[in-house]
């Protein structure tokens, strides 16, 4: 099962690459320095490190699908 809290949904519009906030400083609509042709190799195994450009802070993409990023850590808290 995937682990939901190391997920992080994005958009493209226009080839360009966009989460609706940085799940690190919470700015809106950053464009992340990805190409849309890379989501291909993600998800056939190759890994990405991420640096956001609003913040400077890092993560691995380990996959991708049409919606999501799996990164190594958590992005999101879940509440129980």
């Amino acid at each position: 099962m995937i682990p939901f809290e190391k997920t992080w949904p994005y958009d493209i519009i226009m080839k360009d690459i966009y989460v609706p906030s940085c799940p690190f400083c919470g700015n809106d609509n950053v464009l992340i320095p990805l190409r849309v042709r890379e989501i291909e190799e993600i998800h056939h195994g190759k890994k990405r490190l991420l640096v956001f450009p609003c913040c400077h802070n890092k993560v691995t993409i380990i996959d991708m699908d049409p919606d999501y990023m799996l990164t190594d850590q958590p992005l999101r808290r879940l509440t129980r």
